[in-house]
Parts: structure tokens; C-alpha cells; sequence
């Protein structure tokens, strides 16, 4: 499906749950990596994200669609567009859109890794497990005040 498509395929979502036309511009995004899509103020424009087309089907990109309907409607006509406010989620609700997009199976992964990076200290072997990767050299062992040694735990992006 292309950018063309995926207009028409928003505007035709707009009027059959909203009752209100959709008058800018819908596209695919590739580098979106968490999210299912995501609207813009300033212009008004949306995008999506095609991962979760490619992944999850039409039905659930229809969710994200109808999620950031949402927004778009709810910020023009001046009421509460942001999730936490009730206009949102009793709109969100009537429309049958989803308050979360799935998680990516490549995401998944990444998650179930709790630590990416362990920091070895090079004299008394000391070890220190880190989330997100860091410069050994700025930093020296708590125990013995030696150099440490980065190393990359069981990650694509080594």
C-alpha cells in the first residue's frame, strides 16, 4: 500500500466513523520504531507507521488510524485531543480505536534483554551491568580504581 492509498484508505475512516472529513495529508513513516503513528499539530498532517500494516494487518492499522482521527478532529474543533483528557478517550472508545499500538516483534527482543552492556574492571575482574552503552574511559572501578573494559551483551547493534 502506498501514500496515495493510504490517504484515501484515512479519508474513507474519517467520514464513515466521524461523520467529518479528513482535509490534509496521511503518509507512511518507516522510522518510526514505537509507535503506531502519530499526529502533528502545526500541519495537521498524520503518519504511520507501515511495520505495524506489514505485522499486525489492516484491522489493527485501522485502530491507529481511528487513534489519530482522534486527535485531528478533537485538536480542531478545540476540545481535549491529548490522552489523558475525556473527550479523547470516550471519542477513542465510540470509534473503536486503540489506546496502545502492538509491539513490534523486533522491539520485543530488545526488551526482553534487561542489560545490553557489562563494564569489566581489567585488575580485580569487578563487573557492572549497564542498560545503555557508555565510554569506558571516563570511568574507573569502584573497588580498585582500574580501567574497565566494555562489553556488548548478546545485541544485534554490537
Amino acid at each position: 500500500m502506498n501514500n496515495e492509498q493510504l490517504q484515501a484508505w484515512v479519508e474513507k475512516i474519517s467520514l464513515r466513523s466521524f461523520g467529518v472529513p479528513f482535509r490534509h495529508q496521511a503518509r507512511y513513516n518507516r522510522r518510526l520504531r514505537s509507535t503506531g503513528g502519530r499526529y502533528f499539530m502545526k500541519t495537521h498532517d498524520i503518519e504511520i507507521n507501515p511495520s505495524q500494516l506489514e505485522t499486525f494487518g489492516e484491522e489493527e492499522v485501522e485502530r491507529i488510524i481511528k487513534h489519530e482521527l482522534c486527535h485531528y478532529h478533537l485538536h480542531l474543533s478545540g476540545r481535549g485531543y491529548r490522552h489523558r483528557d475525556q473527550d479523547f478517550k470516550s471519542l477513542l472508545n465510540k470509534v473503536g480505536g486503540s489506546r496502545y499500538c502492538l509491539t513490534l516483534p523486533e522491539r520485543q527482543e530488545r526488551k526482553t534483554l534487561p542489560y545490553r552492556y557489562k563494564l569489566v574492571c581489567t585488575n580485580c575482574g569487578m563487573e557492572y551491568l549497564r542498560k545503555r552503552r557508555m565510554d569506558p574511559s571516563r570511568y574507573r572501578c569502584g573497588k580498585c580504581a582500574s580501567r574497565l573494559k566494555l562489553i556488548t551483551l548478546g545485541s544485534k547493534d554490537g
